[in-house]
């Protein structure tokens, strides 16, 4: 498998853990010192038990993933280390009974682990114009 194909696995193994609200599936998708950048958020999120205490919390309110389908993927390698893909995410979520439906674009950049797998260590997510 080339390092391209390998990034869109991980890529879609992380996105499939989200819509299946696979918390530590999706957790274990990102390096400990992951960052996270969420416009609907008022500040970045500096590391991965961060983003984990926000989710944790949305939980308690009865944060749901309902589905979630990513389309026009690319991935553009940077060097041998680092990849970054981009994608469109749809999202379907349930929030204190309320269902709310997003189309955002998002940005992971993957970084190879020494044992040669990759996980993200920064999310951009902005909203779709």
């Amino acid at each position: 498998m080339t390092a391209h194909d390998e990034v869109l696995q991980a890529a879609a193994d992380l996105v499939t853990a989200f819509a299946n609200n696979d918390r530590d599936a999706y957790f274990g998708a990102f390096s400990s010192d992951a960052s996270f950048v969420f416009y609907t958020l008022d500040k970045p999120l500096l590391s991965r038990d961060a983003y984990q205490a926000v989710w944790d919390s949305w939980r308690l309110e009865g944060f749901e993933v309902l589905s979630c389908v990513s389309s026009n993927a690319h991935v553009s390698l940077q060097g041998d280390e680092v990849a970054i893909f981009i994608h469109d995410v749809a999202t379907e979520l349930r929030m204190q009974g309320q269902h709310s439906f997003s189309q955002e674009r998002e940005t992971i950049v993957f970084r190879r682990q020494p044992h040669g797998g990759w996980l993200a260590c920064h999310e951009h997510l902005s909203a779709t114009p």
